[in-house]
């Protein structure tokens, strides 16, 4: 086992620091990332995806600029010093450049209109503001309350709610299709703007929620939905491509 650092006669070793990251729940984020993209590298180069010399200098350039290595000496040094060889830093490079082409080619502006046109229903928007409440009761009066004077619900909010909703006067803001769990999302999408609706218990029942409607958008492909569609592009893509690979861990030693 390999030491990273030292501290007196005691070695962290790559074990502890391995267990240190599993104990503290960090483990399988990072060992997703890196599956995610080492299954895009392959692609790539099973694509037959082209990395030209000249860009792939760029980029190392890139990197020495930012880290403010600008003599070979220093970039030398720097590689000696975290133990990295110059080809595993091209590798590294290479690897990054072809990850990048990748979701470019996965996420264009071609397949982001592709997707919102034959998906766009899902892209449909709400303005929604929401009240919580510690009773059945309660959230039966204060909905009495609001229909009798709607404009009072950030008022309401900030004097009755419960939680962080009162921070905010309740306001949600704009929600997408599958924001909100399924059977109060039903509800929302259905109502007409100003329409009240509730109460929703908690799963514990412990608390009670009111909306309100507050407006209503049909899906166009503005900077968030196009945010939300490379999304969506980018995690169905590759969870197509894990299938086609064995992925397991490694037993451990």
């Amino acid at each position: 086992m390999a030491g990273i650092v030292r501290i007196d006669d005691e070695v962290i070793d790559t074990d502890y620091f391995i267990r240190t990251l599993k104990l503290t729940g960090q483990f399988e984020g990072l060992v997703e990332q890196l599956v995610r993209e080492k299954l895009t590298v392959r692609a790539a180069k099973r694509q037959g995806l082209q990395l030209a010399p000249e860009d792939i200098q760029e980029r190392a350039d890139q990197f020495r600029r930012i880290q403010g290595l600008h003599r070979a000496a220093d970039m030398n040094n720097y590689l000696d010093a975290l133990g990295v060889s110059l080809d595993e830093f091209e590798d590294f490079i290479v690897e990054g450049l072809y990850h990048e082409r990748m979701m470019a080619q996965v996420c264009s502006d071609k397949a982001v209109e592709g997707y919102f046109k034959l998906n766009s229903p899902r892209f449909d928007s709400v303005e929604v503001s929401h009240i919580v409440l510690d009773s059945e009761g309660k959230a039966k009066e204060m909905m009495s309350v609001l229909e009798e004077d709607p404009d009072s619900f950030a008022e309401m909010v900030r004097e009755y709610s419960v939680g962080d909703a009162r921070e905010h006067g309740g306001v949600i803001g704009k929600v997408l299709r599958g924001a909100l769990p399924a059977h109060i999302e039903a509800r929302v999408f259905n109502a007409a703007p100003g329409e009240l609706l509730g109460p929703f218990p908690s799963e514990d029942k412990a608390l009670y929620e009111v909306f309100v409607v507050n407006a209503k958008h049909p899906a166009a492909l503005d900077e968030d939905t196009s945010v939300e569609v490379r999304r969506l592009l980018r995690e169905e893509w590759l969870a197509a491509r894990a299938q086609e690979h064995i992925i397991e861990a490694c037993p451990a030693r």
